[in-house]
């Protein structure tokens, strides 16, 4: 009986000091990271104790957040330019960015036939909206904005534009059928190593500049030990796994 009192205190006592090393981190995470994210951040909790506080959104309003003072720990990008320039500014753990994912911009849309001649389907302009995340602060955007000009057809198709706020809302344009078709990321319509539904082209990744995907720890983070897991955890095999699964490139 002792000897049972004996192991059900040291138990408690192993489990009083996990919780007692267990922190919270809070992330901000650009709008396309949004499905593996949620994924990696319940594996990072069950392994780690530690607990991801999740904000996603676009990465230029991100940007504009942290400038203001925004809590946020770690910033999960959707650029590389983002975090160099937080690091430039002072607002950032040096040396602490490194990419975690490289993404892939897909032509999407909702209907399963319109897109079956990859590019042409803009060339033949027989659609009333074409959806994109805004340029100004979300790359992919601006990558989609770069496959248009490659194309010769950017000033076709810009009457018929419509602006996301993000990746997220324009994939919603795209599949409420708001706009029949857009581009979006290729993780948001990427499912058991396919596309999912609908009708789709990859863009080549040479057409457009690559969408490396940076994330670095945040001053508000400096000493927070959930931060500094958070990022190994990202760097470790279960996340690259998850990360991979959603049609990501890792460096």
């Amino acid at each position: 009986m002792k000897l049972m009192q004996s192991g059900l205190a040291a138990l408690m006592l192993i489990s009083a000091s996990t919780a007692a090393l267990a922190d919270e981190v809070k992330v901000a995470v650009a709008a396309n990271f949004t499905a593996p994210m949620k994924l990696i951040a319940e594996a990072f909790n069950q392994d780690t104790g530690h607990t991801a506080e999740v904000a996603f959104g676009a990465t230029g309003k991100f940007y504009a957040q942290i400038k203001n003072g925004a809590p946020f720990e770690v910033l999960l990008s959707a650029d590389d330019a983002t975090p160099a320039k937080l690091e430039a500014e002072g607002m950032t753990k040096t040396g602490s960015s490194f990419t975690y994912a490289i993404g892939t911009l897909v032509l999407w849309s909702a209907d399963p036939d319109l897109i079956k001649d990859g590019p042409k389907v803009l060339g033949r302009n027989q659609f009333r909206k074409l959806a994109i995340a805004n340029p100004k602060t979300a790359p992919y955007g601006a990558a989609a904005m770069e496959v248009l000009k490659g194309l010769s057809i950017d000033q076709m198709i810009t009457p018929k534009l419509v602006q996301g706020e993000n990746i997220a809302q324009t994939y919603q344009f795209i599949s409420t059928g708001n706009a029949e078709l857009g581009f979006v990321a290729l993780s948001q319509v990427f499912k058991d190593g396919r596309i999912g539904e609908g009708s789709a082209w990859i863009v080549p990744a040479d057409m457009h500049k690559p969408i490396r995907q940076d994330a670095v720890i945040l001053k508000n983070g400096e000493n927070n030990a959930a931060a500094t897991a958070l990022m190994d955890y990202l760097k470790g095999d279960k996340a690259k796994e998850i990360i991979r699964s959603f049609g990501y490139a890792i460096p």
